[in-house]
């Protein structure tokens, strides 16, 4: 979408001293035990208990409901999910606590990953005059977040939605490391300062201080590139707490949308770690707890010592979608004439544990409604049940359905172009192990589960020798299988703990890809139209905006010319062409392009 300027460095240039918000009065939470010594009681110190709670990674998960499986949502573990079960315990924890000893933050990923957040940026968008509060701002501001973090995954539809939903929040949205491409100015507040009252002592100052992902950078380059940039998390921290310290924080707690282990998914392309918390950690003195987010994995505490001070930093990442909420106990003590932070523990509280909040499940019942009303809409019918079940390490149609849909797009963008008598091939991944297109008729929601992600399309232009190595590339995800083991299905993929998304298969062509062999030498038997694949020749190549720009790290893509882009995403070209159809014929777009053998053997 396209970026009011003016609205926008009018707000980079206001949002650069962060937000302070003054709390309620608050008791001390704890005594001291008694200290005795002969005459006379000695002076009990002043304390103060300070309760954090944190979510991260809700991609839009109000409700515990499936809407591609148009049902509660179940797992094996048992879990639930959605802000109607955090509101229920923040409300407990609150209770317990003292609500004025409280504070409630998001580390990122909050406008993207239903079809609910979908609907309200694209189909009833909250950027419309008169548009509709998005119902995540209504869910967290109802449910009273003190913070929350940038995601990477806020900035999918575009600074216009991002803004317009950062408007609608009576929070503030805080990304230290976003900053003015430009001016290099703070474009979101940087912190919020929160002040806890303690009867009989000076106030308690909690500072938060907001970080986002570096991959930004990539990720949505489309959307960010000349406007925002975004430098390293650990960078930043050290440039901004010691200012919070400097204001008088008494407790620094970052909220962070970066995991903790130190790697990332995109390479050498960025000079920034992606998962990168557990570093600041290490590096930045001055900080008491982090709250980490995207890495979609449960920590109730991880505790890292800084290397300068020798202090403990606890950290913790509650489970992504809302089925977890960290909670941080900090305790204070006040000697010498200021508060000084005792101690810091975490653990995770697990929504599976209460019920929804009634008061969330009637604000936005309607919203929800709408939603499950859009995703159920018929717009074809199947000739016979497609599944991802085995799409992970068979040629499956229904993964064939999206390679042939962006294959046609393509070439019909580029009629009448230079580009248009070279031959498209396409790549798609296996995002879901659960995915299923029934026969009989197709909703939105079937092919809504097929392709989880709002991916955009982009057509690139690589050499023969390049595809070749971006299957090579791809053909890492298998573990390396002996031709005389047996193989166990369930631990034939994942290597090196790639994701399925991770691993792309590329339409057009027909290759074997060897998994007996070592990484890097398993494509064999290359061909396109049946003679060996020439070096030279160049394709198109039909990928999804965060492959082409460099996520997962796939080698020659992203420095690839590109040749043609768009915004609408693959999802809804799917739809639409199923549409156009009517009817979904397997013989329309599947092919068996790969398989898998050991020393030349078929393994399926």
């Amino acid at each position: 979408m396209p970026l009011n300027r003016r609205k926008f460095l009018k707000k980079s240039a206001v949002t650069g001293a962060g937000v302070a918000i003054a709390g309620a009065a608050a008791a001390p939470a704890a005594q001291a035990a008694e200290a005795k010594r002969p005459g006379k009681p000695a002076k009990q110190p002043k304390r103060y208990s300070l309760t954090v709670m944190g979510t991260t990674d809700l991609h839009g998960h109000v409700f515990n409901w499936d809407y591609f499986k148009n049902a509660e949502y179940k797992d094996t573990a048992g879990n639930a999910q959605g802000l109607a079960r955090i509101s229920t315990l923040v409300d407990q924890v609150r209770a317990e606590k003292g609500r004025e000893n409280t504070l409630l933050l998001d580390a990122g990923d909050t406008i993207q990953g239903t079809p609910l957040t979908y609907y309200y940026a694209k189909v009833d968008p909250i950027t419309a005059k008169g548009g509709p509060v998005h119902p995540m701002a209504q869910a967290m501001n109802a449910i009273g977040y003190d913070a929350a973090a940038l995601g990477n995954h806020e900035f999918n539809y575009g600074i216009e939605t991002l803004r317009k939903f950062e408007s609608q929040l009576r929070f503030p949205l805080l990304g230290a490391n976003a900053v003015d491409a430009k001016t290099l100015r703070p474009a979101f507040p940087p912190y919020v300062i929160k002040t806890f009252c303690v009867k009989g002592a000076p106030p308690v100052k909690v500072a938060v201080l907001g970080l986002t992902n570096p991959g930004i950078a990539i990720w949505d380059k489309a959307y960010v590139q000349g406007k925002l940039a975004f430098p390293g998390l650990e960078e930043q921290a050290a440039k901004w707490v010691p200012r919070l310290r400097s204001l008088g924080a008494d407790v620094v707690v970052v909220s962070a949308h970066s995991g903790s282990s130190g790697t990332s998914s995109y390479g050498d392309q960025l000079p920034y770690v992606e998962n990168s918390a557990a570093l600041v950690a290490q590096q930045v003195p001055g900080i008491d707890a982090i709250l980490v987010g995207h890495a979609h994995v449960e920590i109730p505490e991880l505790k890292v010592t800084n290397a300068k001070t020798g202090k403990t930093v606890v950290l913790s990442e509650p489970l992504a979608y809302a089925e977890r909420l960290s909670l941080f106990d900090i305790e204070l003590v006040f000697a010498k004439g200021r508060w000084a932070v005792e101690s810091v523990s975490s653990k995770v509280l697990n929504s599976n544990t209460v019920a929804d909040d009634p008061k969330i499940t009637k604000l936005l019942s309607d919203e929800h409604a709408k939603v499950v009303e859009y995703v159920n809409q018929v717009v074809g019918s199947a000739t016979e049940t497609l599944t991802t079940v085995e799409a992970r390490y068979k040629d499956a149609p229904i993964i064939d359905l999206i390679t042939k849909v962006q294959e046609d797009v393509v070439k019909a963008a580029l009629v009448g172009t230079s580009y248009a008598s070279l031959p498209v091939i396409a790549q798609a991944s296996p995002f879901s192990r659960t995915s299923e297109i029934p026969a009989g008729e197709v909703t939105i929601r079937d092919l809504s589960s097929l392709y989880v992600y709002d991916n955009t399309l982009v057509a690139k232009l690589l050499t023969g020798a390049q595809i070749r190595a971006y299957l090579e590339y791809s053909a890492e995800y298998f573990v390396q299988t002996a031709a005389d083991a047996v193989v166990d299905v369930d631990k034939l993929t994942n290597a090196n703990s790639r994701p399925d998304y991770n691993y792309d298969y590329v339409s057009g062509l027909s290759y074997e890809i060897d998994i007996a062999q070592a990484a890097g030498s398993r494509i064999r038997n290359l061909t396109y139209n049946g003679a060996a694949l020439d070096d030279a020749e160049q394709f198109v190549f039909a990928v999804n905006n965060y492959r082409a720009n460099g996520g997962g790290a796939f080698p020659h893509v992203a420095s690839a010319t590109e040749v043609w882009s768009e915004s609408t995403e693959i999802r809804t070209r799917i739809a639409e062409w199923v549409t156009a159809k009517g009817v979904l014929d397997p013989k329309d777009f599947a092919s068996v392009d790969w398989k898998l053998t050991r020393d030349g053997t078929p393994v399926f």
